[in-house]
């Protein structure tokens, strides 16, 4: 009992440790991990950091050597943006853009969904699918042009499949991962329950894992956007992408940024989108489900 007493005594009298950094005040709430912002401090964030983005590029070509067919100012970038938008030749090439990628999105999704819902759920139609997908999505988008205009010409179809093929891999992925992730305990306790495999399957696995695969949608739109680009660049007499190459064969580089400028913009907006939409179709996910 003495040990016991003279621990217990050594306790009470010692000083208490200093504080570790570990222990120490709470960071600040712009630097905390894993803290939202409000909405407005996230604003001024972006806006200064576009306002820093362009004041560098207007450094630029105030350097001497700066070639102005490689860095054009920012007055006649803006000069050829304002004369692209007043041009009727601008908004066909977005319409014919935005329809091929909506085109060849849209297949893919109807189709990798599903086919990405049953390899999440069943370990025999992921042994099925996923290899063969895990391979061609490796396989980069234009190296595939070749054999797409071989096998589908060079019309409307090529340039959709090139969408479709960019796309459909990588989306039947991401959706096999995001139903893998739902929680072991729902399809336990629908198990219980009674629930059929074609139940557990559509209405417990898909709706839980929806979220996630809305997010996954939203990347590849992105990508499909990049895709259709590419596919225009090779043979097109119309859209983003051959105007681009139209450009670049002038040599018009003010007009090649304000093109840019444009697909910057119709992919902010197609995200804002997404982001919108997620939020008011999954108000429980956490962040909108992206």
């Amino acid at each position: 009992m003495g040990g016991t007493e003279a621990f217990t005594r050594m306790l009470v009298d010692s000083k208490p440790l200093a504080p570790s950094r570990q222990c120490g005040r709470a960071p600040p709430r712009w630097l905390a991990l894993g803290r939202a912002i409000p909405g407005r401090a996230r604003l001024a964030l972006g806006a200064a950091s576009l306002l820093l983005l362009v004041a560098a590029y207007a450094w630029v070509p105030s350097r001497s050597g700066s070639d102005a067919a490689i860095v054009p100012t920012l007055g006649s970038i803006g000069r050829a943006t304002a004369e692209a938008l007043a041009s009727r030749e601008l908004w066909i090439d977005v319409q014919h853009s935005f329809l091929r990628v909506t085109a060849g999105f849209l297949a893919a999704a109807f189709l990798a969904v599903p086919l990405g819902v049953l390899a999440g759920a069943f370990r025999s139609i992921a042994a099925l699918l996923e290899p063969p997908a895990e391979f061609l999505r490796y396989v980069p988008v234009p190296a595939l042009i070749p054999l797409v205009m071989i096998a589908a010409g060079i019309g409307e179809g090529a340039k959709i499949l090139v969408v479709f093929l960019g796309t459909f891999f990588q989306l039947l992925i991401m959706t096999a991962d995001e139903v893998r992730r739902v929680p072991a305990p729902l399809v336990q306790i629908s198990q219980s329950l009674g629930a059929s495999r074609r139940e557990i399957v559509w209405r417990v696995l898909t709706p839980a894992a929806l979220p996630g695969v809305f997010g996954a949608l939203r990347m590849c739109n992105g990508w499909a956007w990049s895709y259709v680009v590419v596919a225009e660049l090779v043979a097109a007499t119309e859209g983003l992408g051959f105007r681009i190459l139209r450009f670049y064969r002038f040599i018009q580089t003010p007009s090649i940024y304000a093109y840019l400028l444009v697909l910057g913009l119709l992919g902010l907006g197609l995200d804002w989108m997404f982001r919108a939409a997620s939020r008011r179709l999954f108000p429980w996910a956490r962040g909108g489900g992206t």
